[in-house]
């Protein structure tokens, strides 16, 4: 017999997840996701990718503004009798009445190899890391943060020239086929829970605007893994001339050059970083500019050899 399923998500990442619990059989009573956004200059109401997908796919849709207490939706979600409640990136926190509601749990997948990386972007944090594999967990949801137990694991390489952007993508596909996988198993009582080691966890917290702030002290390569995990947002900036500079592109170096000094020496722009190492830009965007060749950037702003960012 297929599963009823209710489906919690909101992001591009969720997208994948619920178009193959649909492809592959799974009853999907109800799709719930955030309300409609405003968003740029015109503050326009928009839709998430969940919601966008829930329409092409004529799945029924709710979006309340709280869930903890909200009375009508847990009428509504106690009367569809789910056998599982599945939560992709839904960005709110799952009450407890919620919880106990299905037989089969609230089952969650989440872009890393739990315990590492608990948290809102376990992507951005796992390049800025430096790691050069990661991957999605399916896991029961409990009342801590992404500390519940886990279903299942799967592996992913991170290239080194992955951005988040480029991985992203890749994790969404290949965990949709993972919850496809932690349900079956469920349902034929073949996968045993295990619980999280907590002494090995690692935290990635939502991003804020000064992460993606360049600490010039750090080496060349740090940089450069931060510069490749916070794209698009908060990107990886510094200062130039009293303007804020977002470096897009670039790579590292053991050439030595002191910290934030610029250098034309060889390339046509490079700026030292700490451990006597520096980073070659490739792609820059200088505040209220388009984004430019280092080149084209160094013909127009005639920056100093030795002249500092930050």
């Amino acid at each position: 017999m297929p599963l009823d399923l209710i489906f919690c998500g909101t992001p591009l990442f969720a997208v994948p997840t619920l178009e193959k619990l649909v492809a592959t059989g799974f009853r999907v009573h109800l799709v719930v996701t955030q309300p409609d956004r405003p968003k740029g200059r015109g503050l326009e109401l928009v839709q998430s990718p969940i919601k966008e997908s829930a329409l092409k796919l004529n799945l029924p849709i709710t979006q309340p503004d709280r869930i903890k207490t909200n009375e009508e939706f847990r009428a509504q979600l106690t009367g569809l009798k789910p056998d599982a409640i599945i939560v992709v990136g839904y960005g709110r926190i799952i009450p407890q009445w919620m919880l106990d509601l299905p037989p089969l749990g609230n089952i969650n997948l989440h872009a890393s190899l739990l315990p590492k990386y608990r948290g809102a972007a376990p992507i951005q944090w796992a390049i800025a890391n430096g790691e050069t594999v990661t991957g999605n967990t399916t896991m029961h949801i409990d009342a801590g943060l992404d500390t519940g137990d886990i279903l299942l694991q799967q592996q992913l390489p991170i290239a080194p020239e992955d951005t988040s952007e480029t991985l992203a993508p890749r994790l969404a596909a290949i965990g949709a086929d993972l919850m496809v996988e932690t349900l079956r198993g469920l349902q034929a009582g073949s996968i045993h829970p295990r619980p999280q080691d907590n002494s090995q966890a690692t935290l990635a917290p939502i991003l804020k605007k000064e992460d993606g702030l360049i600490d010039f002290s750090r080496s060349a390569v740090e940089i450069y893994n931060r510069i490749r995990a916070f794209q698009p947002w908060p990107g990886a900036h510094t200062r130039f001339r009293g303007k804020t500079l977002q470096i897009l592109e670039a790579h590292p170096s053991d050439r030595p050059i002191p910290p934030a000094e610029i250098s034309l020496a060889a390339d046509p722009l490079r700026v030292g970083c700490g451990h006597n190492t520096s980073l070659e830009l490739l792609e820059i965007q200088l505040e209220g500019k388009k984004r430019t060749t280092a080149e084209d950037f160094v013909r127009g702003y005639r920056p100093i050899p030795g002249e500092k960012l930050g």
